[in-house]
């Protein structure tokens, strides 16, 4: 195995970490929100605007492993039809494709979240911008994935979940 792909799934298994944190974290708030909201009568001033945080960035971050798992939306029957050579042509043009989307969320992203910092939310008093980091950070992690993939480097880690056979 490649140094590279080392680091890359080392990278990747603490951003997977996160990730997951991040999702059991809205689930345990949300439950005691529920609960305290239900028998106490009153809710923790900051759990909504926590929850809400924490949705916008698990969702991102699921973006990202998303397409490091290949699971973007495609439509593949025409391709199927196609030969290999040309198959392979369209899976590069995909995969650079991806890494334009990726660009265009790192690179505007960045701009509003620093728009952004001067806000603060209402209820932790933490710069707005919190809120909007994770769109460059999932951006980079799209554009790392897809450079990956674009030189043959197979960075997923849940191989053989899908019956269908791949494009590429």
């Amino acid at each position: 195995m490649s140094s590279l792909k080392k680091l890359a799934l080392g990278f990747d298994r603490l951003f997977e970490i996160f990730a997951l944190t991040a999702l059991s974290s809205l689930v345990i708030i949300v439950t005691i929100q529920v609960f305290t909201r239900t028998f106490g009568n009153f809710v923790y001033y900051w759990s909504e605007e926590i929850t809400l945080l924490l949705l916008i960035w698990t969702a991102f971050l699921g973006i990202a492993i998303g397409f490091r798992e290949k699971l973007h939306l495609s439509m593949d029957s025409i391709a199927r039809r196609l030969p290999p050579p040309i198959r392979k042509y369209l899976s590069q043009v995909i995969i650079v494709t991806v890494f334009i989307f990726g660009l265009y969320l790192l690179v505007y992203g960045w701009q509003y979240a620093d728009l952004m910092h001067s806000n603060t939310l209402s209820a932790t008093g933490w710069p707005r911008s919190v809120q909007y980091l994770i769109v460059p950070i999932s951006g980079a992690m799209i554009c790392v994935y897809s450079t990956l993939q674009f030189f043959g480097i197979d960075t997923r880690r849940h191989i053989g979940l899908d019956d269908d056979e791949e494009v590429d």
